[in-house]
């Protein structure tokens, strides 16, 4: 008997036809002789709905008020399922973030969790039912109401996983599975069936929308094996588990885009030492999380420091730039939203030379520009303009090889 942990993300659950086949699934998954947790976000596009009504009455959102707002979502998910379950014969019990042991940090909107102890879980497991549990929640240490920001739900069922030595951590949504490219850009993009932990970060953080990078690393870290599905098919996903090191990898597994990003750039800026470290400590203390950073060859004794933050974040980080412009001697701090990120993934780099040669042969041979690279040992990454993203991410496929390659 196997204990899995299974995940059902807004579309999943997203009206009472879609909660009915859930429960169908959890019914056939017990069936089979599993123990099963069941963890669920709001329906559809519920949280955005709840956000914009926070918007009409209050300008200012008071953060603690709105996790308590937000997490109603979850709450109404797990009790109709919870009902869906009941009306098949499969007793179960719903269970809020606090009530499942998820204890957060104070940080509301984007709790990190600190403990897990899921006595509760454990105890309706023994007693037969089926725990389902609201995900994206948990409580603080000083017994606040937290939500654990986006892709919050992915993060609770890892964290469940993890807790109860789940045998698998089951994420459904509304795709097969992890792609070698978005398929929306790409028509030729294939499923991949097993991906590795490390591929799987890199391609989480640098657009790939499937998994939020947070839950990979947590599953990482505790060693949890994640199995992406689709909940309107229930055929076999993508495995994420660790790198085999028997297995000859492919050179490039996946190529990834995200124009969800912004430039900020510092011109003028004296080429000596601290002024880097004053201007990214004054970021860093605004909770402004930096991307890609490039520092140009001083000349004349000035030099240029670029970088990319969420557009989210873009209007704070100017202000910061800008207050902070005088400090550090800096002649100027321009903005550019119009750019767009483009990485090729792949567990194989490390041991094939030429990939970075053919990476920027390919762009160059389609015209496109290369306004910034970054890379680690399995990725490269490079920020274009945003209206060359599409072709350049279907002009990499092609040229390695993914257009044919049979998963």
């Amino acid at each position: 008997m196997a204990l899995i942990v299974q995940k059902f993300g807004g579309t999943s659950v997203g009206d009472a036809e879609r909660i009915g086949a859930v429960a169908d699934h959890v019914a056939r998954t017990r069936e089979a002789g599993n123990d099963v947790v069941v963890v669920v976000s709001a329906m559809g596009k519920f949280t955005d709905d709840l956000i914009r009504l926070a918007d009409e009455v209050s300008p200012t959102r008071p953060p603690r008020e709105l996790d308590m707002l937000l997490t109603a979502g979850e709450r109404i998910s797990m009790a109709l399922v919870s009902m869906a379950l009941g009306a098949r014969g499969v007793e179960s019990a719903s269970f809020t973030g606090s009530q499942a042991g998820i204890i957060t940090t104070t940080d509301h909107t984007r709790a990190k969790i600190l403990e897990m102890h899921p006595d509760r879980i454990r105890e309706a497991l023994d007693a037969g039912l089926v725990p389902v549990v609201a995900g994206f929640q948990g409580v603080s240490t000083e017994k606040d109401i937290t939500t654990l920001g986006r892709g919050g739900s992915d993060v609770t069922a890892v964290a469940l996983a993890a807790a109860l030595h789940a045998d698998v951590c089951e994420i459904y949504t509304d795709v097969t599975g992890v792609f070698s490219a978005d398929p929306r850009v790409v028509d030729r993009a294939r499923r991949l069936p097993k991906v590795s932990f490390d591929e799987m970060m890199e391609m989480a953080a640098t657009g790939g929308r499937v998994l939020m990078l947070r839950s990979v690393e947590f599953a990482r870290r505790h060693g949890v094996p994640l199995h992406v599905r689709s909940s309107f098919t229930w055929e076999p996903g993508t495995w994420i588990v660790e790198e085999d090191p028997t297995m000859e990898e492919a050179v490039v597994t996946a190529i990834t885009d995200d124009k969800s990003e912004a430039k900020v750039t510092v011109g003028g800026v004296p080429d000596r030492p601290g002024v880097a470290a004053t201007l990214f400590r004054k970021l860093a203390d605004q909770g402004i999380n930096l991307d890609m950073i490039v520092q140009n060859t001083g000349a004349n004794g000035l030099t240029d420091i670029s970088f990319t933050v969420a557009k989210t974040d873009l209007q704070a980080a100017s202000g910061v730039c800008n207050a902070v412009k005088d400090e550090i001697g800096a002649a100027e701090v321009t903005t550019d939203d119009n750019i767009g990120r483009v990485s090729i993934v792949g567990a194989g780099m490390k041991s094939n030379p030429g990939v970075t040669a053919l990476m920027f042969e390919t762009l160059s041979q389609n015209g496109i520009n290369i306004e910034m690279i970054s890379t680690s040992s399995i990725r490269i990454s490079c920020v274009l303009r945003a209206e060359k993203v599409g072709d350049a991410v279907r002009a990499l496929h092609t040229a390695f090889g993914l257009d044919a390659a049979q998963f």
